[in-house]
């Protein structure tokens, strides 16, 4: 038996968050190094919980406003 995670615990991985906001994979590392985007590191892979990239847009939409 197979249960998804919630959303809210849901690690995306580097494509996945290219495909979310349009953007290239240098973009999106930039805005991790820059520390507007968290992400987690998991030995070699990185990952951006589903949470961080929901708080990231909805700063970007205070910020637009």
């Amino acid at each position: 038996m197979t249960t998804a995670l919630p959303t809210a615990y849901r690690a995306l991985t580097i494509p996945e968050v290219m495909e979310a906001l349009s953007l290239s994979r240098f973009k999106v590392y930039d805005l991790i190094r820059s520390r507007q985007l968290k992400s987690i590191k998991i030995g070699r892979c990185r990952r951006a919980p589903a949470d961080a990239l929901r708080t990231f847009i909805d700063h970007q939409l205070e910020e637009a406003a």
